[in-house]
């Protein structure tokens, strides 16, 4: 098999903190916490953080999540998460990341959405000081789909737009998307599109094209995944006339059986259409992947093409939620950086 194309791996634009957390980092703060774990066993720790071969679907897949975020609910750990995150993907040679999480899950104990937020634009700190390679990274603040959690949703929105520019970099919307209608969520993004505030949205994974098309509707700046836009041509119509990016997760997708076959992801025909799509691991540990492994996936199994791989790279520094002048800096720092990519 060639694996030639990993090296394109070097921008995160979808990556949740909770789904990335690595099993010695659990190891480690579950015995800080004095918090029970169900092995100390690398191997066998990886059976209840990691999705299982027979997933169903999106919910079967959310239900790794319990453990890891069980575990962020200080703000020492939040801290040392983010921070320890951030010097995992330095070290996997990124320039850029954008890393997500949803402040309302870890206020389970004394710690408030705002501390949370803190916490991690702590550890963000503490990374980005050790860094050796990372050029740099931000946060993207997550509202739930729950019930009954508007409240919550609209005190994320306001932390958004209170610590916009100082290491957070948008608001999301995640969660069971099949589950909860998009409609139930509008008033937050209302607020944010109001007040100017970039914003992703999860659609078109549990739930069909017509999600993709109220997330637009809504004013998404990007779509998280978006896969099954390429349901209905009206909306992939859409995407690529308004050049909203796709944040697209192969690895996470096929798990999760929002496309059943790697053959039929329609990256390729967004591309072809000029969809901005990108390519991001959505979650590492629950994946059990990288950006790198994404790369080596749709080399060896869907033969991606250089040429295909480069503008997956060119599309997600158009794509980060950067300003334009700092977007023409991570261009000009990749391409001084990996001149053998020839972006």
């Amino acid at each position: 098999m060639n694996n030639q194309l990993k090296q394109y791996g070097i921008i995160e634009l979808h990556l949740h903190l909770d789904g990335s957390l690595s099993p010695e980092w659990i190891i480690e703060w579950a015995e800080k916490q004095q918090i029970a774990l169900p092995t100390k066993d690398i191997q066998q720790l990886n059976q209840y953080i990691s999705v299982p071969a027979d997933c169903t679907d999106l919910n079967d897949y959310l239900r790794c999540f319990a453990l890891p975020v069980s575990l962020l609910q200080t703000p020492a750990a939040l801290t040392s998460a983010v921070c320890d995150l951030v010097e995992r993907l330095d070290k996997l040679g990124l320039v850029y990341a954008e890393i997500r999480f949803a402040p309302q899950l870890h206020t389970r104990k004394s710690m408030t959405q705002e501390q949370a937020v803190q916490a991690a634009l702590q550890g963000l700190k503490q990374g980005l000081a050790n860094k050796t390679n990372l050029f740099t990274a931000n946060l993207i603040l997550c509202c739930m789909r729950f019930e009954d959690n508007q409240a919550q949703n609209m005190e994320t929105i306001h932390l958004t737009k209170q610590y916009l520019g100082q290491g957070v970099v948008a608001a999301d919307l995640a969660g069971s998307e099949n589950l909860h209608p998009m409609e139930y969520y509008a008033a937050p993004f209302e607020f944010a599109k109001q007040s100017r505030l970039p914003f992703t949205l999860h659609a078109g994974e549990g739930a069909g094209a017509e999600n993709v098309a109220k997330a637009l509707d809504l004013g998404a700046a990007r779509i998280g995944h978006g896969v099954r836009a390429i349901e209905n041509h009206h909306v992939v119509e859409r995407l690529a006339s308004q050049k909203t990016p796709l944040e697209m997760c192969p690895c996470s997708n096929l798990q999760t059986k929002t496309v059943k076959h790697l053959a039929d992801y329609p990256l390729r025909t967004f591309l072809q259409k000029g969809i901005v799509a990108t390519l991001s691991s959505d979650n590492m540990t629950v994946s059990n992947t990288t950006i790198h492994a994404q790369f080596e996936l749709l080399e060896n199994h869907y033969q991606l093409s250089q040429t295909e791989a480069q503008q997956l790279v060119r599309n997600a520094i158009q794509a980060a939620f950067l300003s334009e002048q700092d977007k023409q800096a991570l261009l000009a720092y990749t391409q001084q950086r990996y001149p053998e990519l020839a972006l």
